[in-house]
Parts: C-alpha cells; sequence; structure tokens
C-alpha cells in the first residue's frame, strides 16, 4: 500500500480524501493557492505545498507546479478530487511516465470518455442510445446557430472538457444560442483550458439519474445503484438521493448493467459514473461518463456502506475488488444538499467575504437517521471568488426516505452560516416541497416552481402558531433575565406579564403565558392550548424547542423588541409585545427602502469582462448591458426597460461589490 498520498484539489473533496487516507494509514499531501494557504484541506493534511497565485489557471489546473509538488514532497500517489486535473489525460500521462500511481482511470479511459464529444460517438457505435445532437468541433457563434436551427430548439451548448455546470448553456432561439456558444466558450478555456463546444437537443421534463460504477484493473466490473440528481439550477446539481424515487428493480438493473458494460468496453478501472436522461417512461438515454469521483458520492456510500475513496486507493494500488456485484444492496435512503455560498434572494449569484459564524449540525445520529457533512471551511475562514462556490455537502440518512427527509429538515434549520448570502432558506424551501416529497421531480424542478427566483418561504398557519407560541416562552425567559437585571441595578423587582402579542409573517396573535418548572403552556385567543418546552437562554443563537411534542429548531437572533426567527427556509421578524405597545406599534411608519430604479446595480461580487453600451446609447428591455465574471461564471446583466445610458461608473477589469453602481439611466 502507498505510504503517501498527494490531493491535487482544493476544499470539501480534499478533505473528504484525506479523511480516509487517516483511517488507511496513509500520509497525506495537500498543495494550495495563496488564497488556500489557511483553509480547512492544508490543516489537515500531513505536508502542504504552495503551488501558485488564487487562479486556478495559474495553480491548481498547472500540471508542471503539481508534478514539482510530488516531486519535492515524494508521495508516491496522487488522488486528483473532482474538477481541476482530474479529467486530464496529459496529467495521467505526466504521472505514468514519472512512475506515480494515478488514482483514477487509466489515460485511454479519460480520452475516451471524458471527452463529452468522444463518448457520445463511442456509446452511439455500441448501441447505446443517446441524445440527438452534433458531435464535431464547432468553429463560431453563427456555425451555432445553423446547427442548433437544424436540430431544433431548445438546444444545449456543452464545454466538451466540462463539468460542474460551467461551459453549459441553454438556448431556446437564435440570440441565445450565439451568445451562449461565446459564454460557454469563455467558461470552458477558463475552468478547463480547452474552449471546445458541442450542440445537443435539450430534452425537456428529463429526469437526471446516474449509476455509480467500480471496476479494477483484474477484469472486475460492478454498479453501485443509482443517484437521483434532477434538483439543478444553471445545470448544476443541488440536490441528490439514493436511490431515485423513480425507478423500479428492472430499469435500475438494466442501467447498471449498460453502465458496467460502457466501462468496460474502454478499460476503465476505478470508481466512474455513467449519466442517464430518463423520461417519464423509464426509457434512459447516455448522457456522458464522468471518469471521476462525484460531487454526490455521499449518498451512495451512506446507502451501501462502501468507501468508494478506498476502493479507488486499493484498485490504483493493484488491488482487486472484494466486493461482487451479489454484495451490493440498498440500505435506507440518503438524501444530500449542497451548500453554497450563493444568495437565493439574488438569484442565486455568488456571494463571497468571510464566515462569522459556520456550525454545522453534529455529525452522527440525530433521532432515527444519521447527519454527515463534508466541508472544507471553517468559521472565520474566506470565501474566495476564485472558486467553485460550494462550500459544504449535507447528507442525512433513514430507513426510509421520509426518515431521512425528516432528518435533512431538522440539519438544515440546525445549521448556522453567518457573513455570507447562502442557500439554506432554499434548501429547506425545497425539502418541504410537495413536489419534493412526492418524488416528482424533473431537472425542470427548479425553473417550473420558483420561475421569478427564490423570495422566501411564507409559513403555513400550523407552523406560524408554534413558532409563534416558542417566541411567547422564549420571550418569557428573556424578561425574567430583564427583571433580574433590574431588580438588582434598582432593588426592586419588575414582575413579568402573562399576557403578549405575538407578530410575525404579517399575523398577529393574542396569547397568555403559564410557566412552571418544567416549561411553558400557552394559551391562544381562540383557546388553543399548546405546550413549550426547551432549553434556550438569552444569548443562545439555536433554540431547540418542543411544542406539543413536536420537535421544533430555530435559529434566534436579537432584533428590538423580538427575534429574528429563522426556520423551515423562512426569515421572519417575530415581535413579541405587551398588549399596550403592540396597539401602539400599529401607528408606526414603515421605512421606505432608496429606489435604484435607474441604476444598474452589481448583482454579485465579481469581475467587468465586457461593457455593451456607451453613455448615450438607448437600450432595450432585455438588451445585453455588460458581463460581469464571477467564481468561473460569466453572468450578462440586461436592461430591464428602455431607457438611455446617462453614466457608466465601471470598464472592463473593474473589480466590484455587490449593490456597486455600473451604470445609470436617465
Amino acid at each position: 500500500m502507498f505510504d503517501k498520498i498527494l490531493i491535487a484539489n482544493r476544499g470539501e473533496i480534499a478533505c473528504r480524501v484525506i479523511k480516509t487516507a487517516k483511517k488507511m494509514g496513509i500520509r497525506t499531501v495537500a498543495v494550495h493557492s495563496e488564497a488556500d494557504k489557511h483553509a480547512l484541506h492544508v490543516e489537515m493534511a500531513d505536508e502542504a505545498v504552495h503551488i501558485g497565485p488564487p487562479p486556478a489557471n495559474q495553480s491548481y489546473i498547472v500540471i508542471d507546479k503539481i508534478m514539482q509538488a510530488i516531486k519535492d514532497s515524494g508521495a508516491q500517489a496522487v488522488h486528483p478530487g473532482y474538477g481541476f486535473l482530474s479529467e486530464n489525460p496529459k496529467f495521467a500521462d505526466a504521472l505514468e511516465a514519472a512512475g506515480v500511481a494515478f488514482i483514477g482511470p487509466p489515460k485511454g479511459a479519460i480520452e475516451a470518455m471524458g471527452d463529452k464529444i468522444t463518448s457520445k460517438k463511442l456509446a452511439k457505435e455500441a448501441g447505446v442510445n443517446t441524445v440527438p445532437g452534433y458531435m464535431g468541433l464547432i468553429e463560431d457563434a453563427e456555425e451555432a446557430v445553423k446547427i442548433s436551427q437544424e436540430i431544433g430548439y431548445p438546444v444545449m451548448l456543452k464545454a466538451s472538457a466540462g463539468g460542474g455546470g460551467k461551459g453549459m448553456r441553454i438556448a431556446w432561439n437564435d440570440e441565445e444560442a450565439r451568445e451562449g456558444f461565446q459564454s460557454s466558450k469563455n467558461e470552458a478555456a477558463n475552468s478547463f483550458g480547452d474552449d471546445r463546444i458541442f450542440i445537443e437537443k435539450f430534452v425537456t421534463q428529463p429526469r437526471h439519474i446516474e449509476i455509480q460504477v467500480l471496476c479494477d484493473a483484474h477484469g472486475n466490473g460492478i454498479y453501485l445503484n443509482e443517484r437521483e440528481c434532477s434538483i439543478q439550477r444553471r445545470n448544476q446539481k443541488v440536490v441528490e438521493e439514493a436511490p431515485s424515487p423513480f425507478l423500479d428493480p428492472e430499469t435500475r438493473k438494466a442501467m447498471g448493467e449498460q453502465a458496467v458494460a460502457l466501462a468496460k468496453a474502454v478499460d476503465y478501472t476505478s470508481a466512474g459514473t455513467v449519466e442517464f436522461i430518463v423520461d417519464g417512461d423509464k426509457n434512459f438515454y447516455f448522457l456522458e461518463m464522468n471518469t471521476r469521483l462525484q460531487v454526490e458520492h455521499p449518498v451512495t456510500e451512506l446507502i451501501t456502506g462502501i468507501d468508494l475513496v478506498e476502493q479507488m486507493i486499493r484498485v490504483a494500488n493493484g488491488e482487486a475488488l472484494t466486493i461482487t456485484q451479489d454484495d451490493v444492496g440498498i440500505n435506507g435512503w440518503a438524501i444530500e444538499n449542497r451548500l453554497y455560498a450563493e444568495d437565493p434572494y439574488r438569484n442565486f449569484l455568488p456571494s463571497i467575504g468571510r464566515l462569522t459564524r459556520y456550525r454545522p449540525p453534529e455529525e452522527g445520529k440525530l433521532g432515527d437517521g444519521i447527519v454527515r457533512n463534508d466541508t472544507g471551511v471553517y468559521e472565520g475562514g474566506e470565501i474566495s471568488m476564485y472558486y467553485d462556490p460550494m462550500i459544504a455537502k449535507l447528507c442525512t440518512w433513514g430507513h426510509t426516505r421520509g426518515e431521512a427527509l425528516e432528518t435533512m429538515r431538522n440539519a438544515l434549520d440546525s445549521f448556522e452560516v453567518e457573513g455570507i448570502g447562502h442557500n439554506l432558506p432554499f434548501l429547506a424551501a425545497v425539502m418541504d416541497h410537495p413536489r419534493f416529497i412526492s418524488g416528482e421531480i424533473t431537472t425542470a424542478f427548479i425553473a417550473e416552481e420558483y420561475p421569478e427566483g427564490f423570495s422566501g418561504v411564507e409559513l403555513g398557519e400550523d407552523t406560524l402558531r408554534d413558532i409563534a407560541a416558542a417566541c411567547a416562552a422564549m420571550n418569557r425567559v428573556a424578561e425574567i433575565r430583564r427583571a433580574r437585571i433590574s431588580g438588582t441595578l434598582d432593588n426592586h423587582e419588575r414582575k413579568v406579564g402573562e399576557a403578549w402579542n405575538v407578530y410575525l409573517q404579517d399575523q398577529s396573535f393574542d396569547v397568555s403565558i403559564d410557566a412552571d418548572r418544567e416549561g411553558s403552556t400557552v394559551t391562544f385567543a381562540d383557546g388553543d392550548t399548546v405546550r413549550v418546552n426547551g432549553s434556550w437562554t438569552p444569548g443562545d443563537t439555536l433554540a431547540r424547542m418542543e411544542v406539543n411534542g413536536r420537535p421544533l429548531v430555530l435559529k434566534v437572533g436579537k432584533i428590538s423588541g423580538g427575534f429574528r426567527i429563522r426556520s423551515r427556509g423562512a426569515d421572519l421578524k417575530v415581535h413579541v409585545r405587551s398588549p399596550r405597545h403592540a396597539e401602539l406599534a400599529l401607528h408606526m411608519p414603515e421605512k421606505m427602502p432608496p429606489d435604484t430604479s435607474k441604476m444598474l446595480l452589481c448583482p454579485m461580487p465579481g469581475l467587468v469582462v465586457k461593457i455593451n453600451v456607451a453613455e448615450g446609447d438607448e437600450v432595450q428591455e432585455g438588451q445585453a448591458l455588460c458581463t460581469v465574471e464571477a467564481m468561473k461564471m460569466e453572468n450578462i446583466l440586461r436592461a430591464e426597460r428602455q431607457g438611455t445610458v446617462k453614466k457608466l461608473n465601471a470598464g472592463p477589469g473593474d473589480s466590484l461589490a455587490v449593490d456597486d453602481v455600473i451604470m445609470e439611466f436617465e
């Protein structure tokens, strides 16, 4: 077995590989850019090597720098993680020439299946159903438009060497095909050093289901069931689960056997994933093969009990698989939510900054389920603009899908993140969405259910009453604290009243509280009575309460006259007032936000790539105004209405913060 492994990656996947290596007694070497010198994966590894400036194309994807780090550290093998150099045949070639083991497939398999154009041709030759498209190289935007017209809109423009949603665009017309081609080409060049683009028919209402395969160099190959990855936005997965709520055993077996046959056809070794598009009749079509470890591999590990990273290391060491297809079962259900540094209230645009608070739920058992959190950050760490915005993968397991889902809800409510925009509220909303609960999902779920973007969660009456009762009980605890303090200072004791008004989400509840040593009984004006228990004390940022025996987890912040409460995806201002104060509050004027209707504001921290207009230009609704790049993604900002450009406040090359004014209109 290897004595030392270098991880040619960063973030949570580097940390994930280090954990398994430590379990196996193998020393680890981390590589890091200047931006990552204090990163968690650097702290966890036994050794660390600095490899260059923050941009990935000057550090993490520079083969010569990684090879020098291998030489300097004496590592015998390299795990590439995902992204970066994980599917680069030149990197595998360089490792082979240096006599260093690659913890991944052979170069030939990477070339055959890692390149999406080549893989589709091979799949078609092997008799595998593939999505209609044009697999040749496309020279320019006009050719892209012509091909798109021939295939028929909508089409998907994809980077041949792409992955993780980078270099992908959906086009519904000629203009979008023209713009999408250039943006996809630019993103592909920046992310993968390969700007080749291909086009295929975009299948509407599909499900995205993938098969995990594992092969060794002794002719053995197995599949480890499937993962449902249909909850996506911008072609990037957000929620995954295993198994799929859609597949039956016959379809699972057919997909699994086809995936293994495809892997064996290219002499594949190591872990890999064959992705399929599946329609409503369970017809499945080969999409691509990822010749690496997938981001969502933890859900497969949770339902099979197989450590995929350990298997990859053992296969790279020349060992034969000790697991047969008959050994692979499905134990329970697992769900993964990807925590992104993105602001869901701003159309999921990237957010950067310092994590002033980062407290994931405790890993291990939670009720009848299990919680796992794969992460690469820590409290006080910096979220950089240079890399992918994913900062953690929260996974839960349960005996059934319902149990895994309820464990996930409680885990999301317990996850504390402050200092940056993040998608925790959105994830909580998805977990409570009737369509997701039923399993009736497609890759169009987010577009269909949130067509105007995510604007928060409106909680139902029953949940609001539970939160109102809990906040009334918490307020009583805070009032007792304040009364004792005032009694100490003023030498008298202030009596805490029983009658209160709780105002939240535009609803008002009059309640009375009868407290004892065990908790509080809260009675509403309509006579409904609930029992509230919990150990919250003033200053706690997390309240684990029970309302009539039902668990209720609240993230708690202080505001004037009450609490900021976040639960189940909702962000609430909860005012708890005496009856007289509640009456007076009705007469308080509401503060109006400033008028920014004649400004184009930067929606995310990023770099201005292009300005499409000049001062004095007339613009039409929907016209492209500028392009801003953030976290390896290009974002085209468009005019919301007709107008005339009055002033440009930024130009190409400028770095902007959120809400910086890019241009003003008359």
